[in-house]
């Protein structure tokens, strides 16, 4: 116990200076080597990969002292080879596949087809695996029979891990915020950081330690450690709050995706996507969903590789992108100075400064503003009318009339987002930071520049905080690691996820730097009538992805009159890159993989919570019976669950990436600290449990509320409602600390209900 302990603290130790340590120093890190900014480097690629060691040295270490490694068994590796088979089969096919669209796509194929044939292959596909994984055995349903092998589950987690946010957005983000955002938005590799960092505390405090209880759910764990309805309720709850955030962004992007695979309505791609989800999670439960992730996981990382390593050889003849697009860094540099000096982005900065003004003017008497744009309207509408002008000018200022607001409060929403919309615009290479600058601000400038600075970094390190804890906590994710045979399977299956997560990861940074130099030495520059036909295509799906305009109306385009959305780039890509549409439609399909996987983990997380944790808590019911009803009950609540995040997705009610950070808080704070204590620490009582879980989800929901806008507006409150600047995304930092302080007292204090009923104590590195 006292050597796995000493382990732990150790790796742990470098776990902490490899990404706290470097991030804080990053910008004293700022010398070259070999062409790449250290701290930039370290960041982007050298964490990730101590990370990767820190798993793989746990992992061997503990097998090797708990004996398991050298356990054989004949039959299951006669599985296991048998899996490989099929899966070599599977890749060899979908390669062939591909092969096969790319010369019927050369030989006259429409690309309306080349999608559709695509979208329909890969969905059938995932739809027979659901269909043949059909099962209501409860233990098949929960957790696949606990027969998955580390490298297979590892791949499944991987799926299941990069969902919409990883595959869509995290490329963008990269390209929007650079190094580390901006101190109101932080960003950036912080998600590289927070996604990969968090599974060296999945692997050290966490995933071995729950597999040894041999649970179908993680509020299975707090009932079995501590006893009681409560411990249990609150856990079931927290599962289904955070699970429910994450998946409404996946539908969101599946959606999206499907829309512009299909042609058809934003809702409509919806249902179609959806359709995909249920047929897997809705027969098969974890049986299915897992072998259907194995095949979603090849899908999309080819989707990722393939665009970003033909624009690294298109650009440095090299494809190895995340090795060599370090060059490109120095480049981006000098045309950032180059736009910073231009005379005509300059002009364009200017314009929506003037426009924002405007918008400033207006909100200061809202109804007599309103009333003057009404009469503005009107009369031109008459004049134009009157002078006989084209019907396409008149249907213009007919449409600008119905798109005024309806009312003053409307107007003033209304204006006070166009208006810091402008004022965003207005600033240097349109509010985006200088892509390789690690924080904002100066820490030699001016006393502004300086607290300008310590904040971005305060605001980095908070939300690289809360995407590690809560990769500790969400359940979704802690409940793959139930699907192995042993707990060595489990210890040696989070290094294959972290793994097959980063070559993902390690990636994504590479392609938002090859992307934004595209942009900025090719695309900048181009008149607006021969823009590429993609920009139009995908401002069709959705206005917030990409919008240009000529704003100062010299017919070029300039930097800042492009307008991207973070979930624009990965998409576009091909097209960027000049590539066939077959590798459009790969991509199309992979970021529909990344969703539709996440999305199958985590309605069964969410229907699992409700009928098994709730309903039934856990109870076995009579026998075979009481357990078909109880795998019954969690289809027919994941089903409704689904209806209800496909409803919540067709809002649209923020981006992806904003989703998805907010859940991993949520986690975090309702379940990381008290888990872990109760794992380490056999003191941790069950009313610690319950206070410390209550106080973290509390506190981590009462400042993202209090941070909303609209809550803000609606309670009049002025000013800015942040603790210590740290922004709402980061809430978890609060609650973490707080159901850690919370559990702590609480268990000191009254210790006598350390050993309820039905508790186990702590689950250490022996046992439990």
């Amino acid at each position: 116990m006292a050597g796995s302990l000493r382990l732990q603290g150790w790796l742990l130790a470098i776990w902490f200076a490899a990404s706290f340590g470097v991030v804080f120093f990053a910008h004293d890190l700022g010398g070259i080597v070999n062409g790449w900014p250290v701290g930039y480097w370290f960041a982007a690629q050298g964490s990730v990969f101590i990370f990767i060691a820190i798993v793989a040295l746990f992992a061997w270490l503990a097998n090797r002292q708990d004996g398991e490694i050298a356990v054989v068994d004949p039959a299951y590796g006669a599985y296991k080879r048998r899996l490989h088979w099929r899966f070599g089969a599977y890749v060899l096919c979908l390669l062939l596949f591909l092969l096969a669209l790319a010369l019927a796509e050369q030989w006259g194929l429409k690309k309306s087809w080349v999608g559709a044939i695509f979208l329909f292959a890969t969905v059938c596909l995932y739809a027979v695996i659901g269909i043949y994984g059909r099962t209501s055995d409860a233990a098949e349903y929960y957790v696949a029979g606990r027969n998955i092998p580390a490298i297979y589950n590892g791949m499944a987690t991987a799926a299941d891990w990069m969902s919409a946010a990883s595959f869509i957005s995290m490329a963008g983000g990269l390209y929007l915020q650079g190094f580390s955002g901006t101190p109101g938005q932080p960003g950036g590799l912080v998600y590289v950081l927070g996604w990969t960092g968090g599974f060296c505390l999945v692997a050290l405090l966490v995933a071995p330690y729950l597999r040894k209880l041999n649970l179908y759910t993680v509020p299975d764990y707090f009932q079995v450690r501590f006893g009681g309805r409560w411990p249990r309720m609150i856990a079931a709850f927290s599962a289904v709050l955070c699970s429910f955030t994450y998946v409404v962004a996946q539908i969101y992007g599946v959606g999206l995706i499907t829309s512009r695979l299909t042609g058809v309505q934003f809702e409509i791609g919806i249902l179609l996507g959806l359709g995909g989800v249920l047929v897997c999670s809705f027969l098969g439960g974890m049986r299915a969903v897992t072998w259907t992730q194995v095949t979603q996981y090849v899908v999309l990382i080819l989707a990722f590789l393939i665009p970003v390593s033909w624009l690294a050889y298109k650009q440095l003849g090299n494809p190895l992108a995340p090795f060599v697009y370090g060059q490109q860094l120095p480049k981006i540099a000098a045309l950032e100075q180059q736009l910073l000096s231009s005379p005509v982005e300059r002009q364009v900065t200017d314009e929506y400064a003037r426009r924002a003004q405007d918008f400033g003017l207006k909100l200061q008497d809202v109804d007599a503003a309103l009333q003057s744009e009404r009469l503005r309207l009107k009369d031109r509408i008459r004049f134009l009318n009157e002078h006989h002008a084209e019907e396409t000018v008149i249907v213009a200022a007919r449409r600008e009339m119905a798109a005024l607001p309806r009312d003053a409060v409307a107007a003033r929403d209304s204006w006070t987002l166009a208006m810091q919309d402008n004022l965003e615009r207005a600033k240097p290479l349109g509010g985006m930071p200088a892509h390789a600058k690690a924080f904002a601000g100066d820490p030699h400038g001016s006393a502004a520049e300086r607290e300008t600075f310590e904040l971005s970094r305060l605001n980095f390190l908070a939300l690289m905080f809360c995407l590690m804890a809560g990769t500790a906590g969400l359940p979704h994710l802690l409940t793959r690691f139930y699907t192995t045979r042993t707990v060595a399977e489990a210890r040696t299956s989070v290094v294959w996820s972290l793994f097959f997560i980063a070559l993902l990861y390690l990636a994504a940074p590479a392609l938002a730097v090859l992307v934004k130099y595209e942009i900025m030495s090719h695309l900048v520059g181009q008149s607006f009538d021969s823009l590429p036909v993609w920009i139009a295509q995908w401002a069709k799906v959705d206005p917030a992805l990409i919008a240009v305009s000529d704003v100062n109306g010299d017919h070029i385009l300039q930097f800042s009159e492009l307008r991207m959305g973070a979930d624009i780039v990965m998409l576009a890509t091909p097209e960027l890159g000049g590539l066939p549409y077959v590798v459009s439609a790969l991509v199309a399909a992979g970021g529909l993989a990344a969703a539709l996987s996440t999305a199958d983990g985590l309605l069964l997380t969410i229907g699992n919570a409700l009928a098994h944790d709730l309903f039934f808590r856990g109870a076995s019911g009579s026998g075979q019976a009481g357990a078909v009803r109880r795998v019954m009950l969690s289809k027919f609540v994941l089903l409704v669950a689904a209806l209800v995040a496909a409803y919540v997705a067709a809002q649209r009610p923020a981006d992806i990436l904003y989703l998805v950070s907010a859940s991993f808080s949520l986690a975090g704070a309702a379940f990381v600290p008290v888990m872990v204590l109760g794992i380490m620490w056999t003191g941790t009582t069950s009313a610690a449990a319950v206070c410390g879980m209550t106080a973290g989800l509390g506190l981590t929901l009462y400042y993202m509320a209090l941070n909303a806008v609209s809550v803000r507006a609606a309670l009049g409150l002025s000013g800015s409602g942040l603790w210590f600047g740290i922004q709402s995304v980061s809430a978890g930092v609060f609650g973490i600390l707080a159901g850690l302080l919370v559990t702590v007292v609480v268990s000191l204090l009254w210790p006598s209900s350390a050993s309820p009923s039905g508790g186990q104590g702590a689950v250490g590195a022996d046992g439990i």
